[in-house]
């Protein structure tokens, strides 16, 4: 038996807004048989980021939730800690600018110097060796039940999106058991989860029970992240990459690729894998869905 999905948006405490105008702009082309043909495609917009007076990175993003984009990023690259007094968080529309102030006096130019690129859509950017702070990291040891799997997957790939939209897009999903929370996209899903961390560092909410769902590939730096945010579970539609696995192994992360339909493999964590549905029930994705991942 199909396990029960929800498709309203109310249910989500942040949902996709495919209809805000400023998200995307309509762009006439001809199609293959040379008819014309007017479409929606996403806008990109720089987003420069600011640590005090530091100027850190200048991000591309589609535009919405800036706020939460620069805690998040500043968050997942280690150079806002734990218990941090943040005193504002100050956005500039017309200059395109986010501000975070804090009581304690930051200075991460040597950080700067160190720089890495990585696989993320948009070019993704870390700063430092990419595994500093992870020796702190310890995951805890949540149990990860398939019927939310199922019940999640079948939600999410449901929700009315921005990618449904005009595509070009990756998505990210914060959940609970088998409720989707807080749905974010962008053109590069380390800026989707970045808005993510963002958020739960703004809100204070925990991470010890949420799984964090993406469209995009899980690569070594969707681990460090979701380590980095101590949320214990990252489940994807896409596939793997070998660094990726290693670093969720190592992190004790319970690591979900390929979700599609019934189908999905566990590369790291199936200690804690309840397998509680049984695929047999479960209605298999039709080979041309709407929503389709990365290899």
């Amino acid at each position: 038996m199909q396990l029960s999905v929800k498709t309203d948006t109310d249910a989500y405490l942040i949902a996709p807004q495919p209809g805000l105008a400023r998200l995307t702009r309509a762009v006439t082309g001809r199609d293959q048989t040379g008819a014309e043909t007017t479409i929606n495609v996403v806008e990109e917009r720089p987003l420069t980021i600011y640590l005090n007076a530091q100027e850190i990175v200048t991000a591309m993003t589609i535009g919405d939730y800036p706020e939460y984009l620069a805690l998040g990023f500043l968050r997942n690259q280690g150079m806002l800690r734990d218990g941090e007094d943040i005193t504002s968080v100050d956005y500039d529309e017309e200059l395109e600018v986010v501000v975070v102030r804090t009581a304690r006096k930051t200075d991460y130019e040597d950080k700067m110097r160190k720089k890495t690129r990585t696989s993320g859509c948009a070019v993704g950017t870390v700063f430092g060796d990419m595994m500093e702070g992870l020796e702190d990291v310890s995951l805890p040891t949540t149990p990860l039940r398939t019927s939310w799997l199922y019940d999640l997957s079948a939600q999410i790939n449901r929700t009315p999106s921005l990618y449904l939209e005009a595509g070009a897009i990756h998505g990210t999903v914060l959940c609970q058991g088998n409720r989707p929370l807080v749905y974010m996209e962008d053109v590069g899903r380390h800026n989707a989860v970045d808005k993510i961390a963002g958020w739960m560092l703004s809100e204070k909410v925990s991470a010890e029970d949420k799984i964090l769902y993406t469209t995009g590939r899980l690569t070594s730096e969707m681990v460090i992240k979701t380590a980095m945010m101590g949320i214990p579970a990252l489940v994807s539609r896409s596939g793997f990459t070998a660094w990726g696995v290693e670093i969720a192994q190592q992190l004790g992360l319970t690591l979900i690729g390929r979700m599609k339909g019934k189908r999905f493999m566990c590369l790291a964590g199936e200690d804690r894998l309840i397998r509680d549905a049984d695929p047999d029930g479960i209605a298999d994705e039709p080979k041309r869905s709407g929503r389709k991942g990365s290899a």
